[in-house]
């Protein structure tokens, strides 16, 4: 379609608001077409640095900034909070909204980019949250925060249960039905207690050695004098990855250094072992065993976003669109994909993986290839030009694959500190971020350690106790539960 066909100016709809959708607005900001970007959520997310948000140490504004705010010196661009439900590539419309809305296009951009994926078990998602939105990583904070309340609450349960014990010991002989009741919750008040403070993270990519090499920290450190009946520093943190190795985005010799640092914190790592069942509290493992734990987060596998099946049915395993060179969908030159939801493979074969830098580069192909399409031009190839490859295990210590070099340790760690700060969006986020982190750097605080009375935690607390399963004081423990 021509610029302005009589009098038609065309309409160009993003659909997501992250790294891939944004660059392109950006691209198509104040050229003569009409831009709407839609996004059910009015911010865009900093996702390198949500797990952050998810261990108290940034706020969730520290990490989002609203989209209109970044496409405001754009006039030609309006954005839309909208939930996308279907796209009809036929007639060219985007269906949105319960009520069935429709908004007509002439170009479409699909930047939606994946959701976590729980390999058909899609019930493990209300025991396990993923980490990809702002509400996930409240999610995850509620409970990793929750977690030290409640194993503190099971400490002093277990004192007075024993309390009790003691003295119906000392007067009765020999011991009573409310004795042996009373040394049974306390067993099990000591138990509680354990699993609130082991802590379950699926998947060994970077997400979860983030994850994982922070709770430790943040339990140690930060929360160490806190608490009166517990000993923070004797959190269990947990990694579980079903591949031979963790962080296989990196060189081997990198993965096994983070792997070492990883253990110098005390985190339990454990490979080539799958997760085939998940329950509120317990975790059971291919091998047979089972780890007994109140926190787990999912941080192993995504999916593409539903939408991908509306364009095409060529897709790879994870729904993503295999896309042609120019980032258009086959047979429909008029509609693009960009970031995590497109399959496009590099001249080694290996896809563009799903990371800031691929979405920013391929949000800008996308858009200029648009415009070269209003302008009645050729397009042009996408090439993916890898930066390197970033992941922090802990304070100080990072690892960083440059291609040049591979660095780690504190080096590296001074690397990833001043990249995630050069790519947050807007001086405010930078300032903010980088005082949160010099705070929790010098003095091993955390700032934001609200706890919501509201969450999924919640919910799975309630329903444990609303069926508390029956007493036998002559019941022997059968659950076996690995160490």
């Amino acid at each position: 379609m021509a610029l302005a066909e009589n009098g038609h100016v065309p309409r160009v709809v993003i659909i997501g608001g992250g790294f891939a959708g944004l660059e392109a607005a950006k691209v198509l900001g104040n050229k003569p077409v009409e831009v709407i970007v839609l996004d059910r959520t009015n911010h865009h997310l900093f996702q390198p640095l949500l797990y952050q948000v998810a261990t108290a140490a940034l706020a969730p504004t520290d990490v989002a900034t609203p989209i209109r705010h970044i496409l405001r010196k754009y006039k030609n661009i309006s954005v839309m909070l909208a939930e996308v439900k279907e796209i009809d590539p036929d007639r060219k419309v985007v269906i949105f909204d319960e009520e069935g809305d429709e908004l007509p296009f002439d170009y479409l951009l699909l930047a939606t980019g994946t959701r976590h994926g729980y390999f058909k078990n899609p019930e493990w998602e209300q025991v396990a949250p993923g980490l990809k939105t702002i509400n996930d990583a409240m999610e995850i904070r509620q409970r990793f925060l929750m977690a030290f309340e409640e194993a503190e609450k099971r400490e002093i349960e277990r004192d007075e249960m024993e309390r009790k014990a003691r003295e119906e010991v000392s007067t009765t002989e020999p011991l009573s039905y409310e004795t042996r009741r009373a040394e049974a919750e306390a067993r099990q008040a000591e138990r509680d207690r354990d699993a609130f403070l082991t802590f379950v993270i699926v998947g060994a990519g970077p997400t979860g050695c983030e994850l994982s090499g922070t709770i430790p920290e943040v339990a140690k450190k930060a929360m160490n004098s806190d608490f009166r009946r517990i000993d923070t520093s004797a959190v269990r943190v947990i990694l579980l990855e079903a591949g031979p190795r963790i962080l296989p985005q990196f060189p081997e010799d990198l993965a096994e250094k983070a792997k070492r640092d990883l253990e110098k914190l005390g985190v339990e790592i454990r490979t080539g072992d799958a997760v085939v069942r998940l329950e509120n509290d317990c975790v059971y493992l291919k091998s047979g065993d089972s780890i007994a734990t109140k926190t787990i987060i999912w941080a192993a596998g995504n999916v593409a976003s539903p939408l991908a099946k509306n364009l095409t049915d060529q897709l790879d395993k994870a729904g993503r669109v295999k896309v042609e060179k120019d980032l258009s969908v086959p047979g429909r030159p008029e509609i693009f994909v960009a970031g995590d939801l497109m399959a496009f493979e590099m001249p080694d074969g290996k896809p563009v993986p799903g990371v800031a830098q691929g979405a920013i580069q391929s949000g800008a192909i996308a858009g200029r290839n648009i415009l070269h399409r209003l302008y009645g031009e050729g397009t042009d190839p996408f090439s993916y030009w890898d930066k390197g490859n970033l992941a922090v295990i802990g304070r100080g210590k990072a690892i960083a694959d440059l291609h040049f070099a591979k660095v780690s340790g504190f080096i590296a760690w001074c690397i990833w500190l001043f990249i995630h700060i050069l790519y947050l969006v807007g001086f405010r986020n930078r300032l903010s971020v980088l005082i949160q982190w010099s705070y929790s750097y010098l003095f091993f605080q955390r700032g934001a350690r609200l706890i919501q009375p509201e969450g999924r935690q919640e919910r799975i607390l309630a329903e444990s106790s609303a069926s508390p399963k029956s007493f036998n004081p002559d019941a022997k423990e059968t659950r076996q539960v690995w160490q």
